[in-house]
């Protein structure tokens, strides 16, 4: 009777979750039954998907082969892996950064100026991007190439030249969307209690010793957090980043090729629907356990900033 009663007086609050509760089952958990595809050899039929998955034998591990069985796993893996953890670190300490420098304003006409020149580039996807950056690095009419022959140099050919890429890649990924990461930080930081200022201004606190004696310590549990989600991604690589950038040149696979990009250029050439479906199941089973992991680290040391 006390359920029955609690759904009566909140059945207005349920009616509005009722959309977003369809939208969750139909896109979220259903597509999960799908994950059987990793498992077999699915080929396609008439009569339509759920046919086709019972008509398609089961193959049991060997999908997952596929991406443990070449010789470039390791280079993917490598890739994927030390990619993510450098935007891990260098999102933090940039969005943080940025987020601190737009509360010290106090020009409100300057913040909003500032925020949005920051978050436009996080609305463009990266086939744009990549255009722009060729504007740069082209090696006929690029601008850096001008340059360096203005100066008496040689021109790079840097679609060919490996060992420009990752920074290439890392700064063009943390320009991206540093926009947005620092808005949630800033945002945090217009939430703290004036009071922490007001004491520490009292106490002699400098303006540096306020932002790391009080914002800081404020933000911890925030930066926490984003960075267990951040874990749980971990095996999973910005396709458009990997693959756009570069132009898919094949000369920069051994610094550009990411376990993304990998499954793409393999379902392409071989259209095994199973291996894709394998590869996605592999991410989201190793990124859960990261997830989880992390979140029971961080519970050891502060219940606060942990997930769950």
């Amino acid at each position: 009777m006390k359920r029955l009663k609690r759904l009566k007086n909140n059945r207005t609050l349920l009616l509005m979750s009722l959309p977003g509760m369809l939208w969750l089952i139909v896109f979220f958990y259903i597509p999960v039954f799908g994950n059987v595809v990793a498992f077999k050899n699915f080929k396609i039929s008439e009569g339509g998907f759920i046919k086709s998955l019972m008509d398609s034998p089961w193959v049991g591990l060997k999908n997952f082969e596929f991406l443990f069985s070449t010789s470039n796993a390791y280079i993917i893996t490598r890739n994927t892996v030390l990619y993510n953890v450098a935007f891990i670190i260098l999102n933090l300490i940039m969005a943080v950064f940025f987020a601190v420098i737009l509360s010290q304003l106090r020009s409100k006409r300057s913040i909003k100026i500032i925020q949005t020149s920051m978050l436009l580039p996080y609305f463009l996807s990266w086939v744009i991007i990549s255009h722009f950056l060729y504007s740069f690095l082209s090696p006929e009419k690029g601008l850096f190439n001008a340059m360096i022959m203005s100066n008496g140099g040689e021109g790079i050919s840097w679609y060919n030249e490996p060992k420009y890429w990752p920074g290439i890649i890392l700064f063009m990924g943390v320009w991206k969307g540093i926009g947005y990461n620092s808005i949630i930080y800033f945002a945090s930081i217009m939430g703290i209690d004036m009071t922490y200022y007001e004491a520490a201004e009292v106490d002699g606190a400098s303006k540096w010793q306020q932002i790391i004696h009080v914002t800081i310590p404020q933000l911890i549990p925030l930066m926490m957090v984003l960075t267990i989600l951040a874990v749980g991604n971990i095996f999973k690589a910005d396709f458009g980043l990997f693959y756009q950038l570069p132009k898919d040149s094949g000369t920069l696979y051994d610094v550009t090729n990411v376990l993304d990009t990998y499954v793409y250029r393999g379902l392409t050439s071989s259209g095994d629907i199973g291996m894709a479906a394998a590869a996605g199941l592999y991410q989201s089973v190793v990124g859960c356990i990261l997830l989880v992991g992390t979140n029971l680290i961080a519970r050891k040391y502060d219940e606060s900033s942990a997930l769950f």
